[in-house]
């Protein structure tokens, strides 16, 4: 699938600018030319960030949109920002270059803009993205995140990945890796599930005073696959609230909950396979919500978590469990 990240960010330091982005994630079940069809939609409309991951299995596809629109000369290599993410099976340090190597062969690039631990949990090695055990019950490992961290590190020394960060990390999480002895660069992001009912206040807060951006999924509340995704909880952009201010600036909703995200600081991904709504998402950059209006939608919030990743409930690192 895809995402469009709004506010883009310096190669090493991530700063918010007004970068677009596309994520090709694929919560939904699709054919995974797709993800290249709509990267290439995407690239055409202006977004520059592409967020991917191993995980999403269709690196190569993006990969192949990716070096179609340099070949056409829509884009050189330095216009695009490409995220990847280093998934729960390869969190051993010994295996992490191998990780990074891999989806490089895949997207056939030599470098990512930015690579990150897509969860703090470890789960055995090996080719099964969610190894279970006879009785159904995920198999997870024992990993010291900082050594991990390491070797993300040293990816970056390599010129693997030009910067590093991690996804999903709770405050503590964050404080392991900052407090580390002998840290040599500190995560640039966290990407973590942020929108209007879960807004992680005290979370951006914290990030911001550290200088590490906050970076949103399911900034929109979710496609709401049935895998991942409680069918009984409230729809986001269906919220009486939301869809008032949308009325109120011609807007979508969608664009309501996106504007509201960047202007709080927020580099914000949105998903999408449909080629109307990945232009209309650009429209995001042509107004701007007055501050009454951002608190209302501070008042929405309530607390409330879309995607549990109930895979890695019961691991020590399972990042949930905390306030923030």
């Amino acid at each position: 699938m895809m995402v469009t990240s709004f506010l883009p960010w310096d190669l090493e330091l991530l700063h918010l600018q007004r970068l677009k982005k596309l994520d090709p994630c694929p919560a939904q079940q699709v054919p995974k030319s797709e993800a290249e069809v709509a990267t290439k939609i995407a690239i055409d409309a202006g977004f520059r960030h592409i967020d991917a991951a191993y995980l999403y299995e269709n690196e190569e596809e993006v990969g192949r949109a990716i070096r179609s629109k340099i070949a056409d000369g829509t884009v050189k290599r330095e216009d695009i920002f490409y995220t990847s993410k280093l998934w729960v099976t390869f969190l051993r340090p010994e295996l992490i270059q191998t990780a990074l190597e891999r989806s490089l062969k895949k997207l056939q690039l030599d470098y990512v803009d930015l690579y990150i631990i897509h969860f703090p949990i470890a789960m055995k090695p090996g080719e099964d993205l969610l190894p279970k055990d006879e009785h159904e019950k995920s198999i997870f490992d024992t990993v010291d995140l900082c050594g991990t961290w390491e070797a993300l590190e040293k990816c970056k020394d390599r010129g693997l990945t030009k910067s590093i960060g991690v996804s999903n990390f709770n405050r503590r999480q964050l404080e392991m890796i900052l407090n580390k002895p002998g840290l040599k660069y500190k995560p640039v992001c966290n990407q973590v599930e942020c929108h209007p009912y879960f807004n992680q206040r005290k979370l951006l807060n914290f990030c911001k005073s550290k200088d590490i951006v906050l970076v949103a999924y399911s900034a929109l509340g979710t496609q709401r696959d049935k895998r991942w995704v409680d069918q009984n909880s409230p729809v986001l952009l269906d919220d009486p609230v939301l869809c008032d201010l949308a009325k109120k600036h011609k807007r979508t909703p969608a664009l309501i909950a996106l504007r509201y995200q960047i202007q709080r600081g927020v580099v914000v991904l949105a998903k999408s396979f449909n080629e109307k709504r990945i232009k209309e998402n650009m429209q995001v950059f042509e107004f701007q919500l007055p501050e009454e209006d951002m608190k209302v939608l501070d008042g929405i919030n309530r607390n409330l978590r879309y995607i549990r990743a109930e895979f890695a409930i019961g691991h020590p690192e399972y990042p949930f469990m905390e306030e923030y």
